[in-house]
């Protein structure tokens, strides 16, 4: 995917929308915390970003056609050190870090795999270390679902030819909604709900943790232009934080 993978997946940063990671991560710095890690960093949207306010990142991906895209896009850059490596593993290959960033990477449909890659990332921060993340909502499936049967009804299409439009432009059929999975050219993603975020992070030993809503734009979104006068679809942004009494590594 790496490639074209603009082009295949919806971008929480793309413009007309609404991120508060960015801002959470320069008021991170302005407090003096130096060194970040992205994980899972994909084609390396985030790491100018990164690597203009945090002395010290780490690139980490366990694709190398990712980070192959994401080296060329931080040419001259010699701040950043890019790591081949599963989330999981992430704890033995990366210097422990202040700060750690994983951006639509925490998609693991094992549970298993999932919470290791979650306790991985507790263990790589420093005692007081902040995590911060974006995930891909499964409650904002269910959203666009309700406007598009409702823009449906409008128009005054019966409810059950309605439903099946709605499930058409939803992509329904790339959704498994009781396990919050998302099925796409043999890849098998999860998605999280909103409930989900702070019990997982608990569970790995984060505390303290915060959502929000990310906004994304109408013009990534099937029928989106039709939808554009409702608020828009989301994902979650949160940010917790390792214990101080935590052992150092």
């Amino acid at each position: 995917m790496a490639g074209r993978y603009e082009e295949e997946f919806i971008d929480p940063e793309r413009p007309g929308g609404r991120n508060p990671l960015r801002p959470a991560l320069a008021r991170l710095a302005k407090e003096g915390l130096r060194s970040v890690a992205d994980l899972g960093c994909g084609t390396g949207a985030l790491l100018p970003f990164l690597a203009e306010h945090f002395r010290e990142v780490y690139a980490v991906d366990f694709a190398e056609g990712m980070l192959t895209r994401a080296r060329a896009s931080c040419q001259g850059q010699r701040n950043i050190r890019f790591v081949q490596s599963a989330m999981r593993d992430v704890a033995s290959r990366v210097e422990a870090v202040e700060v750690a960033v994983a951006v639509n990477s925490l998609i693991m449909a094992d549970l298993d795999d999932l919470e290791a890659s979650l306790s991985a990332i507790h263990d790589l921060l420093r005692p007081g270390g902040i995590f911060l993340g974006v995930v891909p909502a499964m409650d904002s499936v269910h959203y666009h679902t309700m406007l598009l049967l409702d823009r449906a009804r409008q128009t005054g299409m019966p409810q059950s030819p309605a439903r099946k439009n709605a499930a058409l432009h939803a992509e329904h059929e790339l959704f498994e909604f009781a396990f919050s999975e998302f099925r796409y050219r043999n890849l098998v993603q999860h998605f999280w709900q909103p409930f989900e975020v702070p019990y997982r992070l608990r569970r790995a030993g984060f505390k303290r943790t915060r959502v929000r809503k990310v906004l994304l734009s109408w013009d990534q979104v099937s029928r989106g232009n039709d939808l554009a006068d409702y608020p828009p679809l989301w994902d979650w942004f949160f940010q917790a934080e390792k214990s101080e009494a935590a052992t150092d590594r």
